[in-house]
């Protein structure tokens, strides 16, 4: 992986901290390439002074200085160039010419100023050039070339000393572009996998909050409604004992058959359990990727849906209540068609967990159970009276999350939940589902 802006700054004083200069090596580079052109222009100085006829001291001095200036390459290229311009009648500062252009090629300086800096040394390359060209030629009396001859090798000197030091530094800086670009565009690229990484993560987190909600909704309505039925049928059990000893066999019967369907209901749930653990068993030692819990969701669903309960069990559901003393009336509006199992558990589910309500809170409630089958959706009620004054209360205890439970699974389906007490002291659950088969 590519180190970050970040990590790149945290690298403090092995990168950074001389002046302009980003690394040793660049410190390193212009120093030295300083000190060859003072010493190249210092050397030139001495011809130059003998050219003018000042002191060659003078010339030497005004050469160390010119080619120094080469030190600040990096900072003010195109100081750099202007100087080596200047410089260009005095035959002075190749190297600083060559080095000049080539950093002010490679540098962030616009292209215009690059272009119009380029040609004042081209052409301030020609013309002394030619003009030193014609002096050779007029002092040398038995050498004759034509007249192409110095104009000719003007430019092959002026283009051989400004055109390839501008085009590998036009070269240079295009290909440094394009790694500073490529860099940015990884570490873009690492900020964004990091951020992915991050929200996999959470999804990865609200599907096992989401599983665990839904099995732990399914254990609710497994057992409180069973249980809930298994400990009226005992209070049952113990009051009538004494004196109706048939009364109380029976209701021990209806008690054993009351712990084997939950125990049969519950060894379901445990085996939908162990079909998620199986899928998420291979990641469970580098954790659990999203791919697995959504699998392990998806097919807990399926298989819930699949061994669930169905709505022409209702009337099986009420006669237990029954048996246990509720006075119960079931009505049933239209035909019973086939639906998805999950609007069928769902339903069926909701009329369970009501009347699981009525036998905690409302003990010897008239209860009423309506499923109403429209044109697209169905509907179900469950309405009981005010408690019983007289009848004995089972002390079935209460966790709150009845009601949740059944607003959870009717919202999931997109359909409308409704409870609340009635004018007549009781309370009243409704819940309508759309038809998903044909929403389908």
């Amino acid at each position: 992986m590519t180190a970050t802006g970040a990590d790149r700054e945290a690298a403090g004083s092995t990168t950074r901290g001389y002046w302009w200069w980003e690394r040793r090596r660049s410190v390193a580079l212009d120093v030295g390439l300083a000190l060859v052109s003072a010493l190249e222009c210092g050397l030139e100085g001495v011809e130059f002074a003998r050219n003018t006829g000042m002191p060659v001291p003078v010339g030497v001095v005004f050469g160390l200085l010119a080619g120094s200036v080469l030190l600040v390459r990096r900072r003010w290229p195109i100081v750099v160039v202007l100087v080596t311009i200047a410089m260009t009648p005095a035959e002075m500062g190749f190297l600083m010419a060559l080095v000049g252009l080539y950093t002010l090629a490679a540098s962030e300086v616009p292209r215009r100023i690059t272009v119009v800096l380029a040609g004042m040394a081209l052409v301030g390359t020609f013309i002394v050039t030619w003009v030193r060209l014609r002096q050779s030629v007029a002092e040398q009396a038995d050498f004759g070339p034509g007249d192409w001859y110095v104009p000719l090798m003007s430019v092959f000197m002026a283009v051989g000393l400004t055109a390839p030091s501008v085009l590998l530094g036009l070269y240079i800086g295009a290909r440094r572009r394009l790694m500073e670009s490529l860099r940015e565009r990884a570490d873009s690229l690492e900020r964004e996998l990091s951020l992915l990484a991050d929200r996999a993560e959470e999804r990865a987190e609200w599907a096992r909050t989401e599983e665990r909600t839904r099995i732990a909704r399914e254990m609710h309505d497994v057992v409180a409604h069973r249980v809930s039925l298994m400990v009226v049928h005992a209070a049952a059990l113990q009051a009538v004992a004494p004196k109706d000893p048939a009364k109380a066999v029976r209701n021990a019967a209806l008690v054993g058959d009351m712990g084997r369907q939950a125990l049969t209901e519950l060894r379901e749930m445990l085996g939908v359990l162990r079909t998620g653990d199986a899928l998420t068993a291979p990641a469970a030692a580098g954790g659990v990727p999203l791919a697995s819990v959504r699998q392990a969701a998806v097919a807990a669903a399926a298989v819930a849906s699949e061994d669930g309960p169905r709505l022409h069990e209702l009337e099986a559901l009420v006669a237990q209540s029954r048996q246990a003393g509720m006075v119960v009336e079931l009505s049933v509006d239209g035909e019973l068609r086939p639906y998805p199992p999950e609007v069928e558990q769902t339903a069926y589910r909701v009329v369970q967990e009501a009347l699981t309500n009525v036998h905690k809170h409302a003990a010897g409630a008239k209860t009423w159970v309506r499923l109403a089958h429209r044109e697209a959706e169905v509907a179900m009620q469950v309405e009981n009276g005010p408690s019983d004054a007289a009848a004995a209360d089972a002390g079935l205890p209460s966790g709150g999350n009845g009601l949740v439970g059944m607003r959870e699974r009717v919202l999931g389906l997109g359909g409308v939940f409704v409870s609340g007490p009635t004018d007549a002291g009781g309370f009243r659950v409704s819940a309508v589902l759309p038809d998903g088969s044909r929403g389908a």
